[in-house]
């Protein structure tokens, strides 16, 4: 009988596939890549049209020896990679390392690792794809240009290890654009009312929100404004003006693509980027599951699909009608589309068995990989039920010249929501006692609640936002957004504190060198447009080497600029006024991995280094003591009191040598403005 050879990337899969298998069939991995650009040069023949040079990696070639004694005793080989550009760039450098163009290869792909799926694809074999290959080959080759010729001048110019990449300086650039945001934000007053009204026969007071007057709604942005307001209703009579009862549809959610995955798994189980795909890829290649065997849980993890396939409609369908009634199913007509530009390869990520309920897998799962999977399948549920029905109802009650509202709502239909509430999804108003408001209802006035307010910067990012703003802009693709953020965090451009992302002061030095030299490169229109070639590229309209010649050109001009221009803004070891302990020389200031420090200048042979303050010239406004320069634990920038711990000043914003003239607190910066740093005060000048 005829033998055959399936090839996969990861050994995890091995084990699965091989359950789903007849003896016939061997079935290995190579571990992922095993050839690539070599990491010692360029590896890009400029003189022959870019033509990359591929080597074996590195650790490799004992692997390949194995594949090539299996290769040798099949008589069809089946190269069953990842669905994806990069699994289809694998199985052509396997192709080519395995010398396997005289062999009968076929290529083989599944979007799930069940056993009908994995015989599906065995009976639908075709040619690898060269656009999907080519156009991994352009990313490869542009990531390289960007790396291996920025890096070098990060590295004089700043220090050695640091990187630049084609994504992730992008992404670093959106991170210290918010930051300046936040820094430059000044914080405007606004005012909300309440009226406190009762009811005869009631016990509990209606609250009556200030909606504004017959010209509509109506801001309140100072105190004299809500006094004028509330002078004139006070001992105004309280109508009722307008009931209106009404129904508010709530649309069932979209499947998961790998961006909104990251972004809920980061909301609500608060997992890391990097931990989401860790453990979805596991929940892909396979679990065992008792009374199943080893079988993978979900499709494939990277897509930005929302596309499902007939036969999971179906099946969802059936269980829904069968659990929670034919009232549940969602109406084909409200199956929501996207409107984005998506690479419709592969399926939204779904469970793989709909009966495979959370219940049921639990007690074979750890406890992290149990609620991703379960988030997985509620959504992907929730995804084929109906939408959710509230019943509504507003009031609208008039003083004066004024009118105050009230709503609630209450759930007429779960729907879905019987299933998955989003993270995002506020819960209903209820508020019983409306209810039973008519327009002849009288109303008596008991009390004002008035409260003061600041409007709030725009929130620091988080890694959900983060990669919801990567995908919104168009920039990386599913399988980058991971990656991307931890190499950020990794060479501490960008610290995590709180879910929050920080720029460091490195990251910041990185970022204007980036900007001042490489504005294109840093530019998030370049970069999606980018990535709209290489998607070009993937269709087969577009020739890669075409994207990599219009490229390279442009940043070796840049490259050669930069060299020349940024030898003035070249980082200089400055001399201070502290005095070596060891040897008696001026400490000077060196840049670190965590930033500045002082250092002895006769290295190697005084080694004495000390914690670096920088002073603002500005004094304590606790004790008198300097001002200095600060960073928590993860490298985020503060300011405070060089006398710390005995005094313990400390400001997010950079405090400047002058009092407020309205209450003599402390003053910052915030852009163009010198603000005061009580809120609650808020005066304002310019610098």
């Amino acid at each position: 009988m005829a033998k055959y050879f399936v090839i996969v990337e990861s050994p995890a899969k091995v084990k699965t596939i091989k359950k789903f298998l007849g003896s016939n069939y061997e079935v290995s991995a190579s571990n992922g890549h095993v050839r690539d650009l070599p990491k010692s040069t360029w590896g890009i023949d400029f003189e022959n049209d870019y033509e990359p040079k591929y080597i074996t990696i590195r650790g490799k070639g004992e692997k390949l020896a194995e594949l090539r004694r299996l290769v040798k005793k099949a008589d069809v080989v089946y190269l069953a990679t990842d669905p994806d550009r990069e699994g289809e760039a694998i199985s052509w450098h396997l192709s080519n390392a395995l010398k396997l163009e005289n062999k009968k290869m076929k290529r083989i792909t599944f979007n799930e690792i069940t056993k009908n799926a994995v015989k599906e694809a065995l009976k639908h074999p075709r040619e690898i794809n060269m656009n999907l290959v080519d156009a991994q080959q352009a990313r490869r080759v542009l990531d390289r240009m960007v790396g291996y010729g920025i890096s070098p001048l990060l590295w004089e110019k700043v220090k050695r290890g640091l990187s630049a990449g084609r994504v992730q300086s992008v992404a670093l650039r959106m991170i210290c654009d918010r930051e300046e945001e936040i820094d430059e934000f000044i914080p405007e007053e606004y005012w909300t009312l309440d009226a406190i009204l009762s009811v005869k026969g009631e016990k509990k007071p209606l609250v009556a929100k200030f909606y504004g007057d017959s010209t509509g709604k109506l801001n309140i942005t100072s105190e004299y404004e809500i006094k004028q307001i509330m002078e004139s209703v006070k001992n105004g009579e309280f109508k009722v003006k307008e009931i209106k009862n009404g129904e508010r549809i709530k649309k069932a959610p979209i499947p998961f693509t790998t961006s909104t995955l990251q972004q809920e798994a980061s909301k609500v189980l608060n997992y890391s980027t990097q931990k989401t795909m860790r453990l979805a890829q596991q929940l892909y290649e396979g679990i065992d599951i008792k009374g199943f065997g080893t079988i993978g849980l979900i499709t494939y993890l990277r897509t930005d699909s929302t596309r499902i396939s007939d036969e999971a409609d179906k099946m969802a369908r059936d269980f829904i009608g069968e659990n929670y009634g034919e009232n549940y199913l969602i109406k084909q007509d409200t199956v929501k589309k996207s409107t984005n530009k998506i690479q419709d390869a592969h399926e939204a990520i779904r469970p793989t068995n709909i009966n495979l309920t959370p219940t049921i897998v639990k007690e074979q799962l750890s406890r992290d990989l149990f609620r991703l999977y379960q988030l997985i399948w509620k959504r992907f549920t929730a995804s084929r039920m109906d939408n959710a029905k509230y019943e509504t109802t507003s009031v609208k009650i008039e003083c004066d010249k004024y009118i105050f509202s009230v709503t609630t709502s209450k759930i007429a239909f779960d729907g879905f929501m019987s299933v998955y509430v989003d993270s995002e999804d506020e819960k209903p108003e209820s508020n019983l006692l409306l209810n039973k408001i008519t327009k002849d209802t009288k109303l008596n006035f008991e009390d004002f609640d008035a409260k003061q307010h600041f409007t709030q910067p725009p929130a620091h990012f988080t890694e959900a936002a983060l990669v919801k703003a990567l995908e919104e802009q168009g920039i990386g693709r599913p399988s980058t957004y991971a990656p991307t953020i931890t190499t950020i965090i990794s060479r501490r451009y960008v610290a995590k504190e709180n879910k929050n992302l920080y720029v460091t002061e490195l990251g910041e030095a990185v970022n204007n060198v980036m900007k001042t030299a490489f504005p294109v490169i840093v530019d998030s229109s370049f970069t999606s447009n980018m990535e709209s070639l290489l998607d070009m590229v993937e269709e087969g309209s577009v020739a890669w080497k075409t994207v990599v010649r219009n490229f390279y050109p442009d940043l070796d001009v840049a490259i050669k600029n930069a060299e020349k221009a940024l030898e003035k803004i070249e980082i200089q070891d400055e001399k201070t006024d502290v005095i070596c302990d060891v040897c008696g020389n001026n400490m000077v200031i060196k840049y670190g991995p965590h930033g500045k420090f002082l250092a002895c200048p006769g290295f190697p042979d005084c080694r004495n280094t000390k914690p670096y303050f920088e002073k603002i010239g500005v004094a304590c406004p606790n004790c008198g003591e300097d001002i200095v320069i600060k960073k928590t634990k993860k490298g985020r920038r503060y300011y405070g009191c060089i006398n710390n711990p005995d005094c313990e000043f400390m400001s997010w914003g950079k405090p400047v040598d002058k009092k407020c003239p309205e209450c003599a607190g402390y003053m910052i910066e915030k852009g163009s403005k010198i603000v005061c740093a009580d809120n609650k005060c808020g005066y304002i000048e310019n610098k």
